[in-house]
């Protein structure tokens, strides 16, 4: 892929991860800044931090227990390590972050 095609396809991906914030109807701050940074605050004060790399054509994702990197397979982001699609993770890693059920959807 190009890097009008990554950038393209990382910036949809980000504004769906921000509705999918919306639509969980859940008390947290959330933020796009410039640059494609999303930061998403707890009220224990922890956040995830979720931001483009476009070196690597990747998103990164910052959480409490570590830090993952998402490559595009052609049909979803996946978790360079472990194949966990992008949403499946955020939900995860929000929800222990919230030590709440959170469920964040990719077609919000």
């Amino acid at each position: 892929m190009n890097e009008s095609e990554y950038t393209r396809l990382a910036d949809t991906t980000l504004r769906r991860i921000e509705h999918a914030l919306e639509a969980a109807d859940v008390d947290l701050d959330f933020e796009l800044a410039a640059g494609g940074i999303l930061e998403v605050g707890f009220d224990n004060g922890s956040r995830i931090v979720i931001n483009k790399q476009a070196a690597a054509q990747e998103i990164w994702v910052a959480a409490r227990n570590g830090g993952f990197h998402f490559r595009w397979d052609g049909a979803a982001w996946r978790d360079t390590r472990g194949g966990e699609e992008l949403f499946a993770a955020l939900s995860r890693l929000a929800s222990e972050q919230a030590g709440s059920d959170i469920s964040l959807r990719g077609d919000s």
